[in-house]
Parts: C-alpha cells; structure tokens; sequence
C-alpha cells in the first residue's frame, strides 16, 4: 500500500511540472498522472529485482539531504517569497481528526523496514538510540511542515504541500524535484535513478512471499524475479484505479499502520527493542514474548 503512494506521488507531482504530457497510442489516451506513473513503475522496477539493497544505501543517504531541503523549501517560500504565513482556518475540526489520525499515523508507518536495518547492522545494540533519533528528527520535520504548511496555505492546502507552492518560484522547483528524488527521478532527462525507498518498502512482502517457492528451486532467480514484478504491476495498477493519495494514506494509517506488525520481524531471533513503532500489535507480542519478565511500568 505505501508503493502505491509513492506511485500515486510520483504521477502527481511530475504532473504539475509537464502538465501537456499526453501520449496517445492508438484509441489509448495517458493522462500526464498516468503517463508518469508508468514511468515510475517502470524505473523502479530494476530496484525490486536486487537481493543485496545496500548498494542503495548511498541514494538513501541523499534521500535523508532532499527531504530536510523540501522542507527548508516550503520555509523559504513562506518567509523569503512572500507567500507569508497569514492563513486563518479551523484549529479543531472534529469531522476530519480521524483522518488527520491517519494521515500521521501513515508517517510513522516504516516499521516493515526495521528488521532488516536492525539484522544488518553492525552493532545491533545500538538499535534503540538510532530508533529514537530517527524518530526525533521526523517528527521535527512532520510538526514543522505541518505548522508552515498549514498557516501558508490554510484550508486550500492540497494533499502533497508541493502542489500549493507557486509554480513560478525556483524554491518551489527545488522543492518538487527534491520530493521526486526522494520517491524517484524516473526517466527524467532521460536519467534512471534508481529508488531506495520503494525498493525497500516491498523487500519484507516480496520476500514472505518467495518463502512460498519449493526449495528445489531457490537458488533459480526467475522465481524472485516473477514475484517481485507482479507485486510491481500490481502497485501500478492499483495507484491508477484509487489516485487519491490523501484518502488512500490516511486509510493505511488508520486501518494498517496503527495495527500490523511487519511480518520479517519474525525473522530475528531476539525480539526487537522498544516497540515504539505502532500502537496495538507489536506491544501485544512484545508483552507475550517476554511474558514474566515485563515491569508493571512496562506493561
């Protein structure tokens, strides 16, 4: 569900900077939404084939640069461009704080990640400390784009901030082409580069579901691969039919994120440290697997 939302963001946003981005082919009509996410799906696909992901570690290392930069963006186009921040709305709306929920829940939904960063770790013991920084500091980005966003652009704000900053302002093309190097660059100028965070987001399902493959032929990557880009096509296929990023993030928030823990997890022989990463089921097995040894505080 969370690679249909970078599909989903990936069309919208390379959308609103080619908007006459029409392609027919025969009675076949794309849409630029359409158009670019095909071409995202094409471009990450090569992602998903990669067993060994820390060749992507790199690109996820400027991923971290681009995000912090679309947000100092929206900053700048509120203070430095006169945009301002003098929007009045509504400060507690009961009939969407549900979806707000979700929304924020959707942003703290990485947790299908966490086993393989915590397995593949040099010192695992560290683990907590690298969670609780990495938690302080997307929540200082969350909190902050959230305020300036909000008091920028009020109830007008759209469900990706980048499509409410002025087209014409260079902050505002820094910020969106950053945001897209954070999901994907696809095919843009003719350059793939390739994507960490889709690639990593699918890695957990796509390998719960080669467990499935008879073992006479695991060592045959067809098999992988056949899985891999199904789950792919599948995405695509679903961002096309549901292209409504806000609705479907806040549904993955409210429904999934506040419930599932990610299924690899099972996969790590000693429980993972400080389940602070949703709210329901992973305190549930974490009371169960160290049952009797749990403080009354704890519990």
């Amino acid at each position: 569900a969370c690679c249909v939302e970078y599909i989903i963001l990936e069309g919208d946003n390379l959308a609103s900077l080619f908007p006459n981005a029409y392609v027919s082919l025969g009675g076949l009509e794309l849409s630029p939404q359409r158009l670019f996410a095909l071409m995202a799906t094409l471009a990450v696909l090569p992602t998903v084939w990669l067993r060994d992901l820390s060749v992507l570690s790199y690109i996820s290392a400027g991923g971290v640069v681009a995000s912090i930069l679309a947000v100092l963006c929206l900053f700048w186009v509120g203070l430095i461009d006169q945009v301002g921040f003098h929007n009045k709305g509504t400060t507690l709306n009961i009939a969407t704080l549900p979806v707000a929920v979700g929304l924020y829940g959707y942003c703290y939904s990485g947790h299908a990640v966490f086993p393989n960063i915590y397995t593949s770790m040099a010192n695992p013991n560290k683990f907590p400390s690298v969670l609780i920084a990495c938690f302080a500091i997307c929540s200082l980005l969350y909190a902050g784009t959230a305020v300036m966003g909000y008091t920028m652009f009020g109830e007008a704000t759209e469900s990706q901030f980048t499509l409410n900053m002025p087209k014409d302002l260079i902050a505002s093309k820094i910020a969106v082409w950053t945001t897209l190097f954070v999901i994907n660059c696809g095919f843009i100028l003719f350059c793939l580069n390739l994507d960490q965070t889709y690639a990593l987001t699918m890695s957990p399902v796509a390998m719960s579901l080669e467990e499935l493959i008879p073992s006479t032929h695991l060592k045959s990557h067809i098999y992988a691969i056949i899985i891999r880009t199904s789950l792919v096509i599948s995405t695509l296929i679903v961002g096309l039919t549901i292209p409504f990023f806000g609705l479907v993030m806040s549904l993955i928030g409210s429904l999934l994120t506040m419930l599932v823990v990610s299924l690899p997890s099972a996969r790590v022989m000693e429980p993972l440290p400080s389940p602070l990463h949703t709210l329901i089921l992973p305190p549930a097995c974490y009371l169960s697997i160290l049952r009797g040894k749990v403080t009354r505080i704890q519990v």
